[in-house]
């Protein structure tokens, strides 16, 4: 798990069919002290997260594709929740 900004979404007019129904945010992973840490990736999201929350992710491919219900599933990063503060 990691701390991340989301910084954009993504719109896609033909997508695999297990991302149907997922939001697809682009995220920035940031280190402790809250610096960028590497380049942004794509998080699919249902928890309604929008540009500029702090979100948890995670880059666990397995547990992704277990919860869009496909093992073929191109997913790896999913939002699991939202920051309301860090301090």
């Amino acid at each position: 798990m990691q701390l991340a900004i989301v910084v954009g979404h993504a719109v896609s007019t033909a997508k695999h069919i297990s991302l149907v129904g997922w939001k697809l945010m682009l995220v920035q992973p940031l280190t402790s002290d809250g610096q960028g840490d590497g380049d942004p990736v794509l998080a699919i999201d249902r928890l309604g997260a929008g540009i500029g929350d702090r979100v948890i992710i995670s880059n666990d491919g397995a547990g992704a594709r277990e919860l869009v219900g496909a093992r073929n599933s191109p997913v790896r990063w999913l939002i699991l929740g939202l920051c309301e503060d860090v301090g």
